[in-house]
């Protein structure tokens, strides 16, 4: 009874329609017996894993200091003229010798705290909150590991760049952290001190990614890196309750990046153009989707709006939905790399299937992988916890 009052309480105070909130209590209904028992296995095995961050291994290359995230550009590689002359870019091939460590640990943090989260959800067991705040305490709280809220340093290129704009990316990592402690924010047993100094955290990360240039260099960006970052922008805005950020990202969405990046058929041309169309596709496709779901409201309906030639996300998800359905069918060429791992339980399918009430959205979500393993899919894969994502 509990979980059902719940998941009421959170659709009529976020304004959604009575239509939408049954179809939304529909399909957490049934994506909880798809996850139920995987997601309370997973978060047991979370319970034993203690916190690693940014302070747990560091690189001579880093312009950075100990608390500084630091990654590499993907598909940049020492130039074979000279090893001392600066990297050479290869578009869609990743140097498996770049230093990703933490990157690692960020994505590690995320699907820990995105299963503690959701198993919270299920059972709302203290145990499940404890674990989670743990690992959130030490990488937004302790001194001796926390991270410095920025990326100054993130996706450098070695002999050209000590950090880059694209290098904010990497921090879509952290948004199930910040949605796992948004369902869980109101639980009495949440230590208020603390959740409040994460939010402090948060609150100076999203200064720094709106006024800093790489902020302003990503936000202007004309693909996925645009869309992410207004993705990752609008779920830490409702985090810390920023509503200006949260208008802005909605408006951006429907002036700049619908318009900007869909074709009048629902593709994405500039992801289509790129060595891995159909990977890159999902995730344009995924981050769009995200943002309907975190900043859609009764009287800002993101999934509703179209603009004034019909592009619209419903369109996007119709678009891609027979490729993921059957990827046999996709007409473009091949991705250079991971083509056989794609597609898993792209979250577009199940908030779709929530947002429509379209079933076979549905049923081919439930038949996919919910838990993959392959690193590039993880990176690529933010949302990996539905059951956060659906209510509060």
């Amino acid at each position: 009874m509990r979980l059902v009052i719940t998941i009421g309480c959170f659709l009529i105070c976020t304004g959604v329609s009575a239509q939408r909130k049954d179809a939304v209590k529909s399909v957490y209904g049934q994506a909880l017996k798809v996850l139920q028992k995987e997601v309370l296995i997973a978060a047991y095995k979370a319970l034993k894993e203690k916190p690693v961050t940014v302070t747990a291994e560091t690189s001579v290359r880093s312009a950075g200091g100990k608390h500084d995230f630091f990654s590499e550009g993907d598909y940049w590689w020492p130039n074979p003229v000279s090893a001392d002359s600066p990297y050479i870019q290869k578009d869609g091939m990743t140097n498996p010798d770049n230093f990703v460590a933490h990157r690692l640990a960020m994505i590690r943090f995320s699907r820990i705290v995105g299963v503690l989260a959701s198993a919270w959800r299920i059972t709302q067991k203290e145990v499940y909150l404890k674990k989670a705040m743990e690992h959130c305490t030490a990488w937004f709280v302790d001194t001796a590991t926390m991270m410095n809220p920025h990326l100054l340093y993130a996706q450098a290129i070695k002999g050209r760049a000590t950090g880059r704009g694209i290098g904010i990316i990497d921090a879509i990592q952290l948004m199930e952290v910040a949605q796992g402690l948004y369902i869980m924010e109101r639980s009495p047993l949440m230590d208020q001190e603390v959740l409040q100094q994460i939010k402090q955290w948060f609150t100076k990360y999203l200064h720094w990614v709106t006024t800093h240039q790489y902020g302003i260099d990503e936000m202007n960006a004309a693909n996925n890196h645009g869309t992410c970052w207004a993705m990752q922008v609008a779920c830490f805005a409702r985090f810390t309750g920023d509503k200006k950020l949260m208008e802005f990202c909605s408006d951006r969405y429907k002036m700049v990046l619908l318009p900007g990046q869909m074709a009048a058929d629902g593709s994405f041309p500039k992801e289509l153009s790129r060595t891995k169309p159909y990977g890159y596709s999902l995730f344009n496709l995924e981050a769009m989707v995200t943002l309907c779901q975190v900043l859609s409201t009764k009287q800002d309906d993101l999934w509703n709006y179209q603009t004034a030639d019909g592009r619209s996300i419903k369109k996007g998800i119709a678009y891609l939905y027979p490729y993921i359905n059957d990827k046999t069918k996709w007409p473009f060429k091949q991705d250079v790399m991971y083509w056989n791992d794609w597609p898993v339980a792209q979250p577009a399918l199940v908030f779709g299937a929530a947002a429509f009430g379209n079933k076979q959205w549905l049923a081919t979500w439930a038949g996919l992988d919910h838990f993959p393993e392959v690193e590039e899919v993880i990176r690529n894969l933010p949302v990996r916890n539905p059951l956060i994502w659906l209510d509060r």
